[in-house]
This record gives C-alpha cells, structure tokens and sequence, in this order.
C-alpha cells in the first residue's frame, strides 16, 4: 500500500497552476505596473501643453457660464461630473475630489498618494522615486515636480492647499472653477 501512494504514472499529465486568464503569458509584473502608470507618466511629461489646454479649456468653458446658469449649475452637475471622470481618469488617474489642483502640482494628480498628502511629499519617497507605500508606483511628489519644472507657471506648486474637503467628492471642479471665475468677473465689471 506504501507502494501505491508512491508510484507515480507516467501517462498522468503533469498539472501545472492555471494563469489567470487577464494575465499575458509574456508580461511580468513591472510591465503590467508600468502599463498602469505610463498615461499619467507621460501626461506630466507634457505637462507644458496640459498646462496650455487647461488654460484655453477653461476660457471656454467659462464662455459656456450662460449656459451652465441658464440650465442651472445643479442639474448640469451630473452630466459634467460624469464627462470629467472619464476624461480626467484616463489623462490624470483622477480620483474625483472635486478641487482640483493639477495647474498647481505639475498635472499630476496628488490625490493618487496612498497618503493622499497635497503639499509635498512624505519622507518616505524611496532612493529610485518611488513611492513608500507602493513601491512599483512612482512618487506622485517627485512626477509633481518634473511636471511643474515644464510649466510656465510651475512656480504655483510652492502654494500651499487646502486641506481637501470630504463632502466635495465625486462633484465637478469644472463647474466649481467655472462658477467662481464668473462670480470674480461680474465682481470686477461692477468695481469698474
């Protein structure tokens, strides 16, 4: 009986660990990793034009501000969040706080800190640029600061944030940005 439990047969295939089908038999591990990170990577390297197109999308969606008053900002809220988080989370890996900062930290996003920090980074960025926490994933501080090292006005990420505010998640900051950039211009027309 001891024989039995032994004796192995050789017609019996050897059964080997099933892949995960969502897996490539080619891919390792620090490709899939840089795979998830490349946009948002080389969005910061161009942060320069980003910095531009946010610029030029911004006046255009503020030319936009009769519309968004005549509908109502409130019922524009969902359609434009839902546009925003798409557009934002491919370009920037956008968690939707609802105050974006990307013309401040180099566009990159730093609400994809695993600590969430939005002045600078922790001490525990890794000698290769990495992050403490995640260590395949690259510092969103250290990417803040090449990106803002493109921008023309990339001295704006030595101004300090905000704390962020909770109950402005999963809102629009487009809307938001819009609304105050129209309040700040019907403000300066009845000064003047």
């Amino acid at each position: 009986m001891v024989d039995a439990v032994h004796k192995t047969d050789v017609t019996t295939p050897v059964v080997t660990a099933a892949r995960n089908s969502t897996t490539p038999d080619n891919a390792s591990p620090n490709w899939r990793t840089g795979r998830k990170y490349a946009v948002r990577l080389w969005v910061v390297r161009h942060s320069r034009f980003f910095e531009w197109f946010y610029g030029r999308f911004a006046s255009a969606f503020l030319l936009l501000h009769p519309f968004w008053k005549f509908v109502g900002y409130q019922r524009a809220e969902r359609p434009v969040a839902f546009v925003e988080r798409h557009v934002k989370g491919l370009l920037f890996d956008c968690r939707m706080c609802g105050q974006c900062v990307l013309s401040s930290t180099g566009m990159s996003c730093p609400m994809n800190c695993p600590k969430q920090l939005r002045n600078g980074p922790c001490g525990g960025v890794r000698a290769d640029g990495n992050c403490e926490v995640e260590p395949d994933m690259p510092c969103v501080w250290v990417q803040a600061w090449k990106g803002a090292g493109n921008m023309v006005h990339g001295d704006a990420i030595l101004t300090v944030q905000e704390p962020v505010n909770q109950s402005l998640r999963g809102t629009s900051s487009w809307l938001r940005v819009t609304a105050a950039a129209a309040a700040a211009r019907s403000a300066a027309k009845e000064k003047a």
